[in-house]
């Protein structure tokens, strides 16, 4: 295979641990791994426009399910497609609409055929298919898609989990058979990238059954979903290490959901490409903020007449430009422009912690990199 028909290449490798640097090529273009996506699930993170989240990264993820419902897909694909309906230079990810199962007030039932969400707009069922959510995801014309999974809850029994991971298997056969069929025709430099999505809860039985049943459909990448449920930290991380020991070395691999300092940088350590999270954006807006020394409680009345900025060490535009007081003020009274002050650093400390991590892979340093990380975030 030529190099430049490699959809996944690793570049370099760091010598201690499974961390790992890789290019990802889809038909937008190319970006380099390990990289955080903003999750922008209505074709926006909140309170943060196209032109900052361009600042911020290469890529972001929307919840393709979601975006069929308002503004609907036919709108998105007659105005060119996600990137230019958001005005997005970067790529585009978006996910299936699987976590919508755990949403009572549009969630109605799912078995082998399908799942039945109850539209909140107009009221009416919607029928949802693997074969249909393809669609959705193509007419969307994101650059990597993800197929329709079961995510079971972090409390539900070894039973209901394995009936989520046979679901699972079941619609992912159903996405790639649908998804390769309208592709065909296409260059394989122009489609669509399909990401499996693995289940299984902490069950490492489970997780091995889930990830060995999709790597024999044969998948672009694979996503280890199903985390930040309610499990520990160690918990999650156990589960990650051994599904990482079952996938190929030569397939981008997806952590769902997660979006804290320590668990990006274990997960890396393991040799994880790719992560998302609302958390950044969701703590940001209630004052908990991501700095060089530790989580800090924007909120606290201690900060109510600083002049420094949120974090000396760091480079953002917010941190150039407000001091804690002046967050903590807008954030007090609810103003949307601090939520979006907050929101810019905390998805901007995330990005420079990943820069980080990326000269240390390439310096050998990454395990020093993860301990200091570690203890500030202890």
């Amino acid at each position: 295979m030529k190099q430049s028909n490699q959809i996944f290449q690793i570049i370099h490798k760091d010598k201690k641990t499974k961390a790992r640097i890789g290019i990802l090529r889809t038909k937008k273009g190319n970006v380099e791994t390990p990289f955080f996506m903003p999750v922008s699930t209505k074709a926006t993170p909140k309170f943060i426009n196209s032109k900052k989240l361009e600042e911020l990264s290469k890529v972001t993820i929307s919840n393709a399910f979601i975006l069929s419902l308002k503004p609907g897909k036919e709108i998105i694909k007659k105005l060119g497609g996600i990137g230019k309906f958001m005005n997005f230079s970067g790529i585009n990810f978006t996910d299936s609409g699987g976590f919508q199962m755990y949403s009572k007030s549009i969630y109605i039932s799912s078995n082998e055929n399908h799942v039945i969400f109850k539209n909140p707009i107009s009221g009416e069922k919607i029928i949802m298919t693997p074969e249909k959510n393809m669609e959705i995801q193509l007419d969307i014309r994101s650059d990597v898609a993800m197929c329709l999974d079961k995510m079971p809850l972090y409390e539900d029994s070894k039973q209901e989990i394995k009936k989520a991971v046979e679901l699972t298997t079941m619609w992912a056969k159903r996405c790639k058979l649908h998804h390769d069929k309208i592709q065909k025709n296409i260059p394989k430099n122009k489609r669509q990238l399909l990401f499996a999505i693995t289940q299984g809860g902490i069950h490492k039985d489970l997780r091995e059954k889930s990830t060995q049943q999709l790597l024999e459909i044969n998948f672009d990448g694979y996503s280890i979903g199903g985390f930040g449920m309610g499990e520990t930290f160690e918990e999650e991380m156990k589960i990650v290490k051994f599904q990482k020991t079952i996938f190929p070395e030569n397939k981008p691999i997806y952590l769902m959901g997660i979006g804290t300092p320590n668990e990006i940088l274990e997960a890396i350590s393991y040799g994880v490409d790719i992560f998302d999270s609302r958390l950044p954006t969701m703590n940001a807006r209630h004052g908990e903020l991501f700095t060089s020394k530790g989580k800090l409680k924007i909120l606290n009345n201690k900060y109510k007449e600083s002049k420094e900025p949120i974090d000396k060490s760091c480079n953002c535009f917010t941190c150039k430009n407000y001091s804690k007081a002046y967050i903590r003020h807008l954030l007090k009274e609810e103003e949307p422009v601090g939520k979006e002050l907050a929101s810019y650093h905390n998805l901007y400390f995330l990005q420079d912690l990943i820069k980080q991590a990326k000269h240390h892979i390439k310096n050998n340093t990454f395990s020093n990199f993860k301990s200091k990380i570690k203890r500030i975030y202890k």
